[in-house]
């Protein structure tokens, strides 16, 4: 089934007090984390526009669903907010560490959230193959997140990604492959670009 450009209003309204304080939390622990820690491939998003575009899709709920996933969920931010928007969340991060400081920051603010350590590609997926860029998340083989979660690609409502330009085509194919039909595809392109598509 083809993917579908999603119009959603998606309102700058100011964020709420709980949320401002996690997010400054947040990019604090980042920052901090960062002086320490190289990992490639690791960039957070904007995510203060990418509450406004989960806040939209939380509006349109149940048209959607609650269950939300993030691919390469990193620490686990968005994850977390859509758990304050009160998606039932989870986020799937292949390096050990950042899934460590996702739980911690999940924790501390006592947030629903579950992350695993693995790969958001099925083992039986063979659309990695079309990448040929040699990214050391893009495999198969890492951990089987499916049973870790018991839950399958087609469960969820939303899922969240923020690809590499060059792995945009990838994701988009994955989800098309994957995704249940009426399953959205949230994906960030840098600054405030982010693109809604549903699987018709």
């Amino acid at each position: 089934m083809p993917l579908a450009d999603l119009d959603l209003l998606i309102n700058r309204t100011a964020l709420p007090s709980d949320v401002r304080s996690f997010l400054r939390e947040a990019e604090r622990r980042i920052d901090r984390f960062q002086l320490t820690c190289q990992i490639p491939g690791f960039v957070p998003s904007e995510f203060e526009f990418a509450y406004n575009v989960l806040q939209a899709l939380a509006s349109a709920a149940p048209t959607f669903g609650d269950l939300f996933c993030e691919w390469g969920s990193g620490f686990g931010v968005v994850a977390c907010l859509t758990a304050m928007l009160d998606f039932d969340a989870c986020g799937i991060e292949i390096e050990g560490n950042l899934v460590e400081a996702a739980e911690q920051l999940a924790g501390d603010f006592d947030l629903p959230v579950e992350f695993v350590c693995g790969s958001f590609i099925p083992k039986s997926a063979q659309v990695c193959s079309e990448a040929d860029n040699g990214f050391a998340w893009l495999v198969t083989d890492k951990g089987n997140t499916e049973e870790e979660l018991g839950l399958a690609m087609d469960d969820f409502g939303v899922i969240f990604a923020y690809p590499w330009p060059d792995e945009e085509r990838l994701i988009g194919n994955l989800f098309e492959r994957y995704a249940a039909a009426g399953a959205v595809l949230v994906t960030h392109h840098g600054g405030q670009e982010f693109r809604l598509r549903r699987k018709t």
